[in-house]
């Protein structure tokens, strides 16, 4: 997307901008380069300048980009029944969430679950002063009966606990190494000044990013050219082992766009899957305004697989958006509110549309559940359970 098209930011917010900037440069002094996953953890979380630590509006109409929760409450509807399902056997239970945006869901989640299946607490895992008072505020608006049981962390639960964790959108943002297939083998991209802004720049890549990078690709036929640019999450194992190392029992629900890894890594997919969200526009510069958009990679689910049999998890199930919350009764849930509907449903049909259609969120998004100690079925993969396509 050309620059033209994208809306300038406020004199303040290029400020900003240019303060982390300035950051950004004062750490490549030594050697010149940036290796990308240190730009783009920067870019999002630095604190008070990066995207989700700065306090910009990020969600919603008038933020930058809308996620399941912000369109209404079927979402939410759909993953309490699986909730609902999993706590029958935990019995007393707790949900932690993370990255729980405005705090939509969590709201949402706690009004759609039966009264005799709600959680005994509902923590919120959020590091950001400034979501955590939008998700007090939320919560407190919209279930103000409920809003006792949550609470909010800013470490990963330290205690044993059983019961679900909630990831919505999540994975996509945890920060990522881009590497390119040189002619002399693994490469490193990095991130270099190149006048006012910054470009790219390539350096054989470390030992370890190396050996990572040869392992995954050692299961794609007939490798992969020259040239070939993408990505890898060398922190997915040490980050999960971290959100539900003290989860002795129970359900981790992962919702987010990503392939499973023989389609991240197609021929064709030569440039990877980095995005970025800037005013509800997508486009794929992500040295535009470092800390005033949103930058993104598509998830590598083999490796969240990989990661879950690591950590002692599960996995449970796999499927697309649409079948698993079809599996979660979408259908019946909707015909339900269709009959209290005041817009004929238009509303509902619409939202429906958003959540399931291939074009919109119904492919593009999977699910993945990773278990430990669950003695069922979950429901929302009953329909259709992709694990064989990992």
């Amino acid at each position: 997307m050309s620059h033209s098209i994208l809306p300038e930011p406020t004199g303040e917010l290029k400020q900003l901008s240019r303060a982390l900037a300035d950051r950004m440069r004062s750490e490549m002094a030594a050697e010149g380069l940036l290796p990308f996953i240190r730009f783009m953890e920067m870019a999002l979380y630095e604190p008070a300048l990066g995207y989700y630590s700065a306090g910009l509006h990020k969600l919603g109409a008038s933020g930058d980009f809308t996620t399941a929760p912000e369109l209404g409450d079927l979402f939410a509807g759909c993953l309490a029944r699986q909730i609902a399902e999993v706590s029958e056997d935990l019995g007393a239970y707790d949900i932690v969430e993370v990255g729980a945006g405005t705090g939509q869901l969590a709201a949402d989640v706690l009004l759609a679950l039966p009264p005799d299946r709600l959680p005994d607490r509902y923590r919120i895992l959020e590091r950001s002063a400034d979501l955590k008072a939008v998700q007090r505020e939320t919560v407190a608006s919209h279930a103000p009966e409920l809003a006792a049981r949550v609470s909010w962390i800013e470490r990963p639960p330290e205690e044993p606990w059983r019961g679900v964790l909630l990831a919505n959108e999540v994975l996509d943002a945890l920060a990522v190494e881009r590497f390119r297939i040189g002619t002399e083998g693994v490469e490193q991209l990095c991130v270099r000044e190149d006048g006012e802004r910054f470009g790219w720049a390539a350096r054989p890549a470390p030992e370890r990013l190396r050996r990572e990078v040869e392992k995954v690709l050692s299961g794609i036929d007939g490798g992969l050219p020259a040239g070939y640019r993408s990505e890898i999450n060398p922190q997915l194992e040490s980050w999960l082992a971290a959100v539900t190392g003290q989860m002795s029992r129970g359900l981790a629900l992962f919702v987010d766009y990503g392939y499973p890894r023989h389609e991240y890594y197609l021929p064709e997919r030569n440039d990877g899957t980095l995005m970025c969200h800037y005013r509800h526009r997508a486009h794929g510069d992500v040295f535009f305004w470092p800390g005033l958009q949103d930058i993104t990679a598509w998830v590598d689910f083999t490796a969240l697989a990989e990661a879950a049999d690591a950590c002692g998890l599960e996995v449970e199930g796999f499927t697309g958006q649409a079948m698993f919350l079809l599996g979660c009764g979408l259908d019946r849930l909707l015909q339900q509110r269709m009959a209290d509907s005041d817009d004929e449903g238009l509303g509902l049909s619409a939202q429906t549309r958003q959540l399931t259609m291939p074009g919109m969120m119904g492919e593009r998004f999977k699910v993945m559940g990773l278990g430990r100690q669950l003695e069922r079925p979950l429901t929302g993969f009953s329909l259709q359970d992709l694990r064989t396509r990992l």
